[in-house]
C-alpha cells in the first residue's frame, strides 16, 4: 500500500469496520490473482485443442441461388414476353385503326364520287329539261286543206319565199277544188304527155325545178305541191298573190 495513503496527522485507530471492510477488499483481490494465475499449461491446452480441431465446415447449398437466378431469368423472359404481346396488341389496334380509317375514307371518296354524279346527273336532267322548255314545240298542222296551206307558209317563210294564205287558198280552190290528186288531162299539157298534178296543177318538169328543200319529192304531196307551185311564182310573177288564172 502506498505510504502516502496516510498523511502525517490525520491516522487514526482503525475501527472494527475498517478492518471488515479491508479484509474484504483484500479476499477479493486474492480472487482475482487466483484468476489470472491459472497454470500456463492449461491455457496451452485450452488453445492447443481449440487450434487442432477441425475448422467446421459452413454448409450452404447451390440449389436456392440456381432457383434465384432462374426466376429472375423467368421474370425477366416473361417481362419481356408481356412487353412483345403489348407491342403486338399496340401494333394491331393502330392496323385495325388504320385499316378503320381507310375504309371510312374510302366509303366517304364514295359516297362523295355517288354524290357528285348524282349531283351532275340531276344538273344535266335540269338543263335538259331547261332547253325543251326554251325550244320551240314542234308545230302541228292538221291534216286537211287549212293545214296543208299553213305548213307550205311556214316552210316559205324560211326560204324568204313570198306568198299569203288568202293568194294560195284562191288559187287552190280555182285550180283543183282543194282535191290533192287532181289531174288535169284534156289541156296543152295533157297532150304534150304532161299533165298537171295537184292542188295547184303544177307539170312534173316544173315541181322538180322548183322543189322546196325540206319537203316531199312526190308532186301529189300536198304541202310539197304548194311549197313548189308558190316558189314557181314568186320566180315569174313575184308572188302567188299575183296570180288570178292559170299560170
Amino acid at each position: 500500500m502506498s505510504k502516502y495513503f496516510l498523511t502525517r496527522g490525520h491516522s487514526r485507530a482503525l475501527t472494527r469496520h475498517h478492518k471488515i471492510a479491508a479484509a474484504g477488499v483484500a479476499a477479493l483481490g486474492a480472487a482475482a490473482i487466483g484468476f489470472s494465475a491459472v497454470p500456463s499449461d492449461a491455457s496451452t491446452t485450452t488453445t492447443s485443442e481449440a487450434a487442432a480441431a477441425p475448422a467446421a465446415k459452413v454448409a450452404y447449398s447451390t440449389e436456392q441461388i440456381k432457383d434465384v437466378k432462374a426466376s429472375v431469368t423467368d421474370q425477366l423472359a416473361g417481362a419481356s414476353l408481356k412487353a412483345e404481346q403489348i407491342a403486338a396488341k399496340k401494333k394491331a389496334a393502330a392496323e385495325a385503326a388504320a385499316e378503320k380509317k381507310a375504309a371510312a375514307a374510302a366509303a366517304k371518296a364514295k359516297a362523295v364520287k355517288a354524290r357528285q354524279a348524282e349531283e351532275a346527273a340531276s344538273r344535266a336532267a335540269e338543263r335538259a329539261a331547261v332547253k325543251k322548255a326554251a325550244a320551240p314545240k314542234a308545230k302541228t298542222y292538221s291534216n286537211n286543206l287549212d293545214g296543208w296551206i299553213r305548213e307550205s307558209l311556214d316552210i316559205l317563210k324560211k326560204h324568204g319565199i313570198p306568198g299569203s294564205y288568202e293568194g294560195i287558198h284562191r288559187n287552190i280552190m280555182r285550180e283543183s277544188s282543194g282535191n290533192p290528186k287532181a289531174i288535169n288531162l284534156w289541156d296543152i299539157n295533157a297532150q304534150n304527155g304532161i299533165p298537171s298534178k295537184g292542188l295547184l296543177q303544177v307539170i312534173p318538169p316544173t315541181f322538180e325545178a322548183y322543189h322546196v328543200p325540206g319537203t316531199s319529192w312526190n308532186i301529189y304531196d300536198p304541202v310539197a305541191n304548194i311549197t313548189a307551185a308558190c316558189n314557181y311564182a314568186a320566180d315569174k310573177y313575184g308572188t302567188m298573190d299575183n296570180v288570178d288564172s292559170a299560170y
